[in-house]
């Protein structure tokens, strides 16, 4: 009788790991399906745009490929932004969506709790991914994007301003002191 006791007790313990597996592998199957949507609709978001055929539609073509280099460029240099599994095998949000979380809070002056619905992810999450791009950006673009401007770069932005009904100080450029 006792030995028959003990079978009844191993199938059960094996019973139950069979199920806890197959609920870890659901679980596993459920993210993976998850992340497989929203990049199903950051996609259809980005064809939304080309798709309309106007200056929008135009100009996203440019902005979609200055994303992509900025995405690539950021998860080179941080491998943070880069999906990972943890040590219980769950996989890690994708790269596309930290960053679209992070260039909507600033493009939008959205907060954390603004983008819930859109990002999926935690609030320190978030938090973390905004200030490791900052961080990233200005360490990978300073030397290009963010030097001081010449007097070339002076006069040409007055001349547009100007044409676009700001009158500026055109003569008055050759004054100002850039140091």
């Amino acid at each position: 009788m006792e030995d028959f006791r003990r079978c009844l007790e191993r199938q059960e313990r094996e019973t139950n790991e069979r199920n806890r597996r197959a609920d870890e592998i659901n679980e596993l199957q459920r993210q993976v399906d998850e992340q497989v949507l929203i990049a199903v609709a950051l996609q259809d978001e980005e064809n939304q745009g080309r798709r309309r055929g106007s200056q929008l539609g135009r100009r996203w073509n440019v902005e979609r490929h200055r994303h992509s280099r900025v995405m690539h460029d950021i998860c080179n240099y941080d491998a943070y932004f880069v999906q990972k599994c943890d040590a219980t095998g769950v996989l890690g949000l994708l790269p596309e969506q930290k960053l679209t979380a992070v260039i909507r809070m600033l493009a939008y002056g959205a907060s954390t709790d603004q983008m819930d619905e859109i990002a999926q992810m935690g609030k320190s999450t978030k938090l973390e991914a905004l200030v490791r791009f900052c961080q990233a950006v200005e360490t990978l673009y300073t030397r290009d994007y963010l030097r001081r401007p010449t007097p070339r770069d002076l006069q040409r932005l007055l001349q547009k301003a100007e044409a676009r009904g700001f009158p500026g100080m055109i003569g008055s450029i050759d004054c100002m002191h850039w140091q």
